[in-house]
């Protein structure tokens, strides 16, 4: 008996456009739709994944659903290597291959240090409480970026980005204005950009 994978399937049915993904059951609508699975690299020490970044990114790679048409990475030592054990686990072809957004990356890092240690917390709304000016700059930048790894996608396509927090979330409020909690190592969140707007999902 022939054994078929399926990854993505697009219909066009009555003006409207289906995706069959490997997180559904069954058609559901998307309207083009097009999706960002954002997620931060996994344990470092400096720019170098440790033993442990490594395993838990090898075991976050074999649990995902795949289907993607860019990998993108901000440029970082550490974010580029737990892209590489996402994609060994994985183990499928990636149309476009992995690319470097550096505008994911904040030049103000430093900053970005002083808002916590002011904040007293990772939360971006505690360092945009404790640094208005700069927290409100810097993800407006950071949200472009997001922004134009969105726009390389196809209608109905699929990227997955590995970078840092709390630019992570702070590129996830310049694009959308919405605030997104603190992303632990590994974890992330999905953003899917339809007709409608944004919306968002928790991933682990």
């Amino acid at each position: 008996m022939p054994i078929y994978s399926v990854v993505v399937i697009l219909a066009i049915v009555e003006g409207h456009a289906w995706r069959l993904s490997p997180r559904v059951s069954g058609y559901e609508s998307v309207e083009m739709a097009r999706y960002v699975e954002l997620r931060r690299h996994t344990d470092a020490d400096g720019d170098v994944l440790t033993q442990e970044g490594v395993r838990a990114a090898t075991e976050i790679g074999a649990r995902l659903d795949g289907g993607y048409d860019l990998l993108v990475s901000t440029g970082a030592q550490r974010a580029t290597q737990t892209l590489a054990c996402f994609l060994a686990a994985l183990g499928e072809r990636v149309p476009g291959g992995v690319v470097v957004e550096a505008g994911l990356r904040s030049e103000r890092e430093e900053r970005w240090r002083e808002a916590y240690e002011k904040a007293g917390s990772g939360a971006l709304e505690a360092m945009r409480a404790a640094d208005p000016e700069f927290v409100e700059a810097d993800s407006a930048a950071l949200g472009a970026a997001l922004g134009r790894v969105l726009d390389a996608l196809p209608d109905g396509g699929r990227a997955l980005v590995v970078g840092h927090s709390p630019t992570n979330e702070a590129a996830v409020l310049g694009l959308t204005g919405e605030i997104v909690g603190p992303i632990s190592k590994g974890a992330g969140v999905l953003l899917v950009a339809g007709d409608q707007g944004f919306r968002m999902e928790s991933l682990d």
